[in-house]
């Protein structure tokens, strides 16, 4: 945590060691903000954006700076389908820190499709004209515009809260029930739509209670009996006779009413059918013009990248690639721990030391540290067979690398003394001797280390 007055690092004191200031109630506000970001993370990955919204913007009243909870408010109002919100969050997140900042990708992801931003646009407009025909009292119009804005930003949820109240005042529960689940699974804890299902559901058995009427419904005991009314009973020859006419009837209306609607109705089907067709082709034909536009784009990044990399040197991206490459034999298992270690050992420790990223030297220390021991046994064992080998350069070399990879290898260390002994290198011999007795005292590797120095010295 950083000091709001003169930026130095805030230890645990509820002063700062920099210029004495007081930050106890500022630690508080810092660790409240905090404790809300984590709180609408909860919320996001459970899909309750409305509640991670709130967080979120708890979050930020606390401290307007907090950058991921900045680009997470984005992200979760470009799930619901208001991108405007979004954008609106990315620009602010990248305005407080431009460097470094994913909130760029987020904008490029909008911004660098000029169809998919033409699609937002047309989206938010079809919805205020759907809001429009609303006020008009223009339903029918109203709801067929919403059906466009859906078919082309199926998570936008105002507009399915807004279809489902209209089939709500239409009486149409059950299609306004299946809007209301589409979007509990868009957000699962919206506090309007909750309200609306509720409403629905109390609709619900009252329209299925009028398709019972044709039974009767009495209690035995403990049991609800359903009995089915028995119409045989009570028909005739004048029932056979009403069959006869509905029938009749029936054909009439078919012929007249039934006919000509069913033909409108394939003739509109047609026409939407080459409507259909028409905007495809016309979306198909600005898609191939974005495309081959992108690939002149690409073309001229790839060359200007070539002429950058050709410029900067090849220093940092062989690191790099030496470090991905551990990094993904070790995740995919692709090869020993041995190759892994080669990668990393190839990486300068004065790149580590004066240019590498913190994430850099993390991630290399955490892999080495997860190859510590086995690659540490390896060395040792090759280390160990050089020098019964007398090949004591060769020793000197795995030797140093196992105690390296494990310092806790008294084995390594010790036989690392006596090949440089036997390669009369005895100054190097005395040193590794003296760390034997200062790592590893009052142990057998010990007492023979200092039977080696007084060797080594003459003293016996």
């Amino acid at each position: 945590m950083i000091c709001y007055k003169c930026g130095c690092r805030l230890s645990e004191k509820d002063f700062c060691t920099g210029c004495g200031v007081d930050v106890k109630l500022y630690k508080k506000i810092m660790y409240a903000a905090n404790r809300y970001y984590n709180e609408g993370l909860e919320k996001a990955r459970v899909r309750d954006l409305s509640g991670a919204v709130t967080s979120l913007r708890q979050c930020l009243k606390c401290n307007k700076n907090h950058i991921e909870a900045r680009n997470l408010l984005g992200l979760v109002y470009f799930e619901r389908g208001d991108v405007v919100a979004a954008l609106c969050e990315w620009v602010i997140s990248k305005n407080i820190q431009s460097q470094k900042n994913i909130a760029d990708d987020y904008i490029n992801m909008v911004q660098s499709n000029p169809g998919r931003l033409d699609a937002i646009n047309q989206t938010i407009k079809k919805y205020n004209q759907a809001l429009a025909y609303c006020q008009q009292d223009s339903l029918d119009l109203a709801i067929i515009q919403l059906k466009k804005v859906l078919s082309m930003n199926s998570r936008f949820l105002q507009a399915h809260q807004l279809l489902a109240l209209l089939y709500i005042n239409a009486e149409e529960w059950e299609k306004a029930r299946k809007e209301l689940e589409k979007c509990l699974k868009i957000d699962t804890n919206n506090t309007t739509t909750l309200r609306y299902m509720q409403e629905v559901e109390l609709m619900m058995p009252a329209e299925e209670g009028k398709k019972k009427k044709d039974v009767i419904v009495y209690q035995s005991g403990n049991d609800t009996v359903i009995q089915p009314i028995n119409h045989h009973e009570t028909m005739g020859i004048s029932s056979l006779f009403n069959i006869v006419i509905g029938v009749a009837i029936g054909i009439a209306a078919a012929w007249f009413l039934i006919l000509p609607a069913r033909i409108q109705t394939a003739q509109n089907s047609i026409n939407n059918e080459l409507k259909t067709v028409s905007e495809q082709l016309d979306a198909k034909t600005v898609t191939i013009n974005e495309l081959t536009q992108q690939i002149e784009q690409l073309t001229a990044d790839n060359s200007n990248l070539e002429q950058t990399v050709a410029s900067a040197g090849s220093t940092s991206l062989q690191v790099n690639n030496d470090l991905i490459e551990a990094a993904r034999m070790y995740v995919e298992q692709t090869g020993d721990n041995l190759a892994i270690a080669e990668n990393l050992e190839r990486i300068p420790q004065e790149y580590l030391e004066s240019e590498a990223t913190e994430a850099f030297v993390s991630l290399y220390q955490k892999l080495r540290e997860a190859i510590a021991a086995s690659v540490s046994e390896s060395y040792y064992d090759t280390g160990y067979a050089a020098f019964r080998n007398e090949e004591y350069e060769t020793a000197i070399i795995y030797l140093q690398k196992a105690y390296d990879y494990d310092p806790t290898n008294g084995e390594a260390l010790y036989n690392l003394a006596s090949s440089y002994n036997k390669s009369g290198d005895t100054k190097h011999a005395v040193e590794v001797c003296n760390q034997v007795l200062e790592q590893f005292p009052d142990t057998e590797k010990a007492k023979k280390a200092q039977n080696m120095i007084r060797e080594i010295n003459g003293e016996e």
